[in-house]
């Protein structure tokens, strides 16, 4: 039995040497093969195209149907097709596209290498969350119960409906002892909330708030924004400017806010490679880029693919931030944990 045991798990060395012997076949293989360099040249264009595009992306002119806003927010994904190069590359047997393809990866992990690790800290002062809660919610009740599970101090709702008003006030007024709501957004908190007002992104109607959330750790300006949809049409494109134009009033709006203490809450619309949303995020840091974990994906619920869903600080420090389970609506909740900045009131 101990004989048989050994030769079935290779512990006789026998395995790894065949392994070994293998991987030295393919090189001398490859050594020996004048064609190596030769071929695959489509490949190693395609996959040197890849790279350009993740490297020059701010170049990609919007002129033509928002092309460069529609490549920003789905970025990340160009790296699916890396693995598909690598395979190809070595099927052809071509070093000249192999050697491509591993740039073309090194690209993409310069750009996004670092949110694949967990950057979440221990400790904080003010837990906040948000979430796009849809407004075709077959469930607003249950919504709320839970996103009010998640344990957030403050907590902002975006796409919220007359008649659904009510319910979300009724389910969130046992754990939120403040609330305000304007227009289609709302803020709910367990801390005292002062100078409410709707903040005007140029739509005609209300789809952004702000209010200061006295905190123990001291005031913080919040404001809660839920900018017009995006749509990708086949003659037209990536339709975005309304959703600029609301952008760009929102970051005047932060720009001009008197406290230094300011969090950004909602629906961008937008991922925060976006070069539309620069007013924005130029001023204002991603707590899932400084302390999450992975991309955090928001939005389609069934599927992410892109965070359009956004927490931002600025003289606060971001300790943790992460993605909360679905619910009825076809957004993620995001939440995210803060300490106050002591030099910042």
């Amino acid at each position: 039995m101990a004989q048989a045991y050994m030769t079935e798990t290779g512990s006789d060395g026998r395995g790894p040497e065949r392994r070994e012997s293998r991987l030295r076949r393919l090189l001398d293989s490859w050594r020996g093969d004048r064609g190596i360099w030769r071929r695959g040249l489509v490949l190693a264009a395609l996959a040197l195209l890849l790279a350009l595009v993740m490297l020059t992306h701010a170049r990609i002119p919007n002129r033509i149907g928002n092309l460069g806003s529609l490549t920003e927010t789905f970025l990340p994904w160009l790296g699916v097709f890396i693995p598909v190069l690598l395979v190809l590359a070595f099927v052809r047997r071509s070093a000249t596209a192999l050697i491509a393809v591993v740039l073309t990866g090194a690209v993409w992990l310069n750009l996004f290498g670092g949110l694949l690790t967990d950057k979440a800290g221990t400790g904080g002062d003010l837990t906040v969350a948000t979430h796009n809660v849809n407004a075709d919610n077959p469930d607003p009740s249950g919504t709320a119960r839970d996103v009010a599970a998640s344990g957030a101090d403050v907590l902002a709702l975006e796409e919220l409906t007359a008649s659904a008003v009510p319910v979300y006030e009724k389910a969130l007024a046992p754990t939120y002892k403040y609330h305000s709501v304007q227009g289609t957004v709302g803020l709910w908190s367990k801390y005292p909330l002062g100078d409410v007002r709707p903040v005007d992104i140029k739509l005609g109607w209300t789809r952004a708030m702000r209010a200061t959330v006295t905190a123990p750790a001291g005031p913080v300006a919040v404001y809660v924004a839920h900018l017009p949809s995006v749509r990708v049409k086949m003659k037209a494109g990536f339709t975005a400017r309304q959703r600029d134009k609301s952008a760009n009033a929102l970051g005047e709006a932060i720009a001009d806010e008197p406290l230094k203490r300011v969090v950004l809450l909602g629906d961008l619309n937008g991922t925060m490679n976006d070069r539309a949303l620069n007013a924005v995020t130029a001023q204002m840091r991603s707590t899932q880029g400084a302390a999450g974990d992975g991309f955090g994906f928001s939005w389609p619920a069934s599927f992410p693919m892109a965070r359009i869903d956004q927490i931002m600080v600025k003289g606060v420090e971001p300790v943790t931030s992460w993605t909360l389970p679905a619910t009825g609506s076809d957004h993620l909740p995001i939440a995210a944990r803060v300490t106050m900045d002591a030099t910042a009131s």
